[in-house]
């Protein structure tokens, strides 16, 4: 096969690393929130049509000129709603979390972002805008990393120290290094434990996320139905790396989908399983990608 194939198809292999998680836990678990309401595809933000991807109306296109006032409304409700009740639900458990935050949602927020800050949550760039990147052309999409972390700093008061874009460009994972000043990028899926990408030079630390532990299949055609679907889900796989040991399990929550009563609840049930285990560390994707950076350098 060609030597000049771009993809890692190989990773850890049979033998991954000796995680060495704190206090010698068998598990590290990471929430994210991600918080995109506000910036999703609207010709109020100068978009063609309406957004038409993660809400309850599965499989609908959209709306190209005008807006969608259900589709507004559905993800209205994530900022008005279903962000205050996982936040309520985290802090009952204590357990931090990261945020996916896109800066133009954060910032027409204030109150959610205070909220965020004083419990202490990491805040992840989750990219300027909820839109699809696939065909961005790569200046436009470099401008808006730029004007992301601006904006994020400016909203925070601090600069994000992770990136996740979500819908990527093949550009992207270059684009991050290349700006040089993100801890992690967790724009990828390809493993339960964190991993360098030495593709363009400098390495990379990569956090990989999740798309199946995630409520955005609560959104999907072959999805989960009701939360008791999914918090067996998140039992089953919790339980099955807990077993194993020495893994990394990354649950992904939206505030408009997890933060609906029903799927909250299936949320709150798998908080108490993750509190009646030991040898568990619940930490920030920051606090993981510097147990790597120090336990297994580039």
């Amino acid at each position: 096969m060609s030597q000049t194939y771009p993809r890692d198809m190989i990773g850890y292999g049979a033998t991954p690393p000796d995680a060495q998680w704190p206090g010698g836990a068998r598990i590290a678990v990471q929430f994210v929130i991600n918080y995109e309401e506000g910036a999703e595809n609207c010709i109020l933000h100068g978009d063609r049509g309406s957004e038409a991807f993660l809400s309850e109306m599965v499989g609908t296109s959209s709306i190209a000129g005008a807006r969608c006032m259900q589709m507004e409304s559905l993800y209205e409700y994530g900022s008005r709603a279903g962000f205050w009740r996982l936040h309520r639900l985290f802090a009952k458990a204590g357990f931090p979390v990261t945020v996916f935050g896109v800066a133009m949602a954060l910032a027409r927020n204030p109150q959610a972002v205070a909220a965020m800050q004083a419990r202490g949550w990491e805040m992840a760039t989750h990219g300027l805008r909820w839109i699809d990147y696939q065909n961005v052309p790569e200046d436009v999409e470099r401008a808006h990393m730029r004007e992301a972390i601006a904006l994020h700093t400016q909203v925070t008061g601090a600069p994000p120290l992770g990136w996740y874009q979500g819908r990527t460009s093949p550009n992207t994972a270059r684009l991050v290094v290349e700006e040089g000043c993100f801890l992690y990028d967790a724009d990828s899926y390809a493993d339960d434990l964190p991993y360098y990408d030495r593709r363009y030079g400098k390495p990379q630390l990569i956090v990989p996320y999740t798309l199946d532990v995630n409520d955005m299949k609560f959104a999907a055609l072959n999805g989960f139905t009701e939360g008791e679907q999914f918090f067996h889900y998140l039992r089953d796989n919790f339980d099955m790396l807990y077993r194993e040991g020495g893994r990394m399990m990354s649950i992904g929550l939206h505030c408009r989908l997890a933060g609906k009563p029903a799927r909250a609840l299936a949320v709150a049930r798998f908080l108490e399983h993750v509190a009646n285990h030991a040898d568990v560390w619940v930490a920030t994707r920051a606090d993981i990608a510097r147990h790597w950076l120090k336990v297994h350098p580039a």
